[in-house]
């Protein structure tokens, strides 16, 4: 293990719900209540940490008042990524704009950090420790010129602008204090590359503009949805982690367990097919937004490359998620460090499904060319091949016949039919009745909802969902049985559980999984219980922290965020939740027919 430096050990970690991210599509930069850059991977989302204290190790990067005593806030610009960190001290009030320049080029990271006092001048302490490899890589070949600090950490270079104060410690870092007077701004400047840096002057005022301008016309100003507010952030969260290739990561984040101490702590740094197609669909309910057609290239390109082999999960270039494996830093509490993801080996099938329905409703908003039918037709004949198959299914567990991941892919062949020429419609719309009827003979439950698998009589919240994207319709008894029964075996306090992993209370073995609580709330819009729905979605809205960033499961009785953060998909059901629920005396979209 690496030791760690004493800047590090300055930097202990936070919980979860008070950190915020910056994001520019190529990577992020996760950012805590003293300033403390804490995690960023440079070049790439799954490239090694450039900054790594929040799992333990070293690199870090510092903009915090220069007392011990201060309490923070903060807020993100509407329709940004652009984040405000504000400390109230002793002396005064001071803030810190942050942010990412945008959008990212696929080599070259921009960090942007504009300190301003308020009310009265305030002393700052700037430092910054760039560490390659996770940490093992410390910064050397420095210099000043010119006021500007050059260097190399590992196979990066950076250049810091703004900080000609700092000096040398003997810790390897660059560390200064600064006094910030009212109405004169101070600009930070952080530029890393896996390439030479170009040359030129950095002009802090001309890239906060082309920042603020490129996201405010890549975030549409919605109005008229449940939450309207944070729907624009929602988006904003989901185009932060969307590439320039269109892959969109599932999380920021490495290793942030889900239960302390009990091994459920993960890499999320990859593009899973399910969240991707999860995020097209939902962005659909708003229009044809790029991120729709971010989704379906990105799906397309991988249905096309790897037809009934397709993967759970790729990294953004396409390329295969390396293994799982361990990785010598502390890691946050209660987890150990892993990198890389097992799901390379899983089949999943209902991937293939959301990847039909992800289609579907593009094709709705005329967003499908010829390539992308070509991907449809790959996408009916894999599952013709497969869905016979046992498979890791959405919770990636053992291999089962998860009802699941047949429902949905009846509910996808359902719903591309419907916008396919009618030959090919009629003859999709028969292979769904097939999955649909051995389904039901072999995994329904006497109460007469489905059960999780021919062997698994548990009740499962994933099995709202396929009803909802019109594998059956909403008043088959199936679909009402299978609503009630999630109602009162798996919500409880307006959240939602997966499922009962065993005989203990719920609450004890997970935290409630945000994911389905949203669902909850489009089922029950389904059956036309508006006010249940609405509950259901105001209530998870609170599972989150000052950023308003959520993570995949919350812990009810304590109120902390549990995972990797932000949980991409999370923020997608929240954003199509809030536009189906605008009219809540209309239809929910996609109740089925078959």
């Amino acid at each position: 293990m690496t030791d760690r430096s004493p800047l590090a050990e300055l930097l202990s970690p936070h919980v979860l719900r008070e950190y915020a991210l910056l994001a520019d599509g190529e990577r992020g930069v996760v950012v805590g209540p003293r300033g403390d850059c804490c995690w960023m991977c440079s070049p790439r989302w799954d490239s090694p940490a450039v900054f790594s204290s929040l799992l333990g190790g070293n690199g870090a990067y510092v903009v915090a008042p220069d007392r011990a005593r201060f309490v923070w806030g903060g807020r993100y610009e509407p329709r940004t990524l652009i984040w405000r960190s504000r400390w109230v001290t002793d002396d005064g009030i001071v803030e810190c704009r942050e942010a990412l320049a945008f959008p990212g080029d696929p080599h070259r990271a921009v960090v942007l950090r504009r300190i301003s006092a308020l009310n009265k001048p305030v002393r700052m302490r700037i430092a910054l420790d760039v560490r390659a490899g996770f940490g093992a890589e410390p910064m050397g070949d420095l210099s000043c010129g010119d006021g500007v600090w050059a260097g190399r950490s590992g196979p990066h270079r950076f250049r810091w602008t703004g900080a000609a104060a700092a000096a040398p410690c003997e810790d390897g870092s660059l560390q200064a204090t600064l006094e910030v007077t009212p109405g004169r701004d101070h600009d930070l400047v952080l530029e890393l590359s896996d390439r030479e840096l170009p040359s030129g002057v950095t002009r802090p005022n001309a890239i906060w503009a082309d920042t603020e301008n490129a996201w405010h016309q890549a975030v549409p100003a919605f109005s008229g949805t449940m939450a309207d507010g944070d729907c624009r952030a929602a988006y904003s969260v989901l185009r932060g982690l969307t590439s320039g290739g269109g892959g969109m990561v599932a999380a920021a984040t490495m290793s942030l367990p889900e239960r302390a101490e009990q091994g459920r702590n993960y890499d999320y740094r990859y593009c899973w097919i399910r969240d991707q197609c999860y995020t097209g669909q939902a962005v659909a309910a708003a229009g044809p937004l790029p991120l729709l057609d971010d989704a379906v290239g990105f799906v397309s390109e991988r249905v096309l490359a790897d037809g009934p082999q397709l993967k759970p999960a790729y990294r953004v270039t396409g390329d295969l998620v390396p293994e799982e494996e361990d990785l010598d830093l502390p890691g946050y509490p209660g987890a150990s460090v892993k990198t890389g993801n097992w799901v390379t080996g899983q089949f999943q099938l209902d991937a293939f499904g959301e990847a039909l329905l992800l289609f579907a409703a593009a094709a709705r908003l005329d967003r499908l060319d010829k390539v992308h039918w070509r991907a449809v037709e790959s996408l009916v004949e894999s599952i013709g091949r497969r869905w016979h198959e046992p498979d890791a299914g959405i919770w990636e567990l053992d291999n089962r016949h998860w009802s699941h991941s047949r429902l949905t892919c009846a509910a996808g062949l359902r719903q591309i039919g419907q916008v396919a020429p009618a030959r090919q419609g009629a003859e999709w719309e028969r292979l769904a009745d097939l999955l649909v009827a051995d389904t039901a003979s072999h995994s329904l439950h006497p109460d007469g909802r489905w059960q999780r698998a021919p062997d698994d009589p548990r009740v499962d919240a994933a099995l709202l969902m396929p009803s909802i994207r019109g594998a059956v319709p909403a008043t088959d008894p199936r679909t009402v049985a299978t609503v009630e029964a999630v109602r009162a075996d798996l919500g409880r306090h307006g959240f939602v559980y997966r499922f009962r992993p065993d005989e203990r209370p719920l609450g004890e073995a997970e935290g409630a999984f945000l994911f389905c609580s949203f669902v909850m709330a489009l089922a029950d819009h389904q059956q036309g219980n508006h006010l249940a729905a609405v509950r259901w979605l105001e209530r998870n809205r609170t599972a989150c922290g000052p950023p308003g960033l959520y993570t995949e499961e919350f812990d009810i009785a304590q109120r902390q965020l549990r995972g990797n953060v932000p949980q991409a998909f999370v923020h997608a059901l929240l954003f199509e939740t809030a536009h189906r629920l605008k009219d809540v005396g209309g239809p929910c979209v996609g109740t089925g027919t078959g």
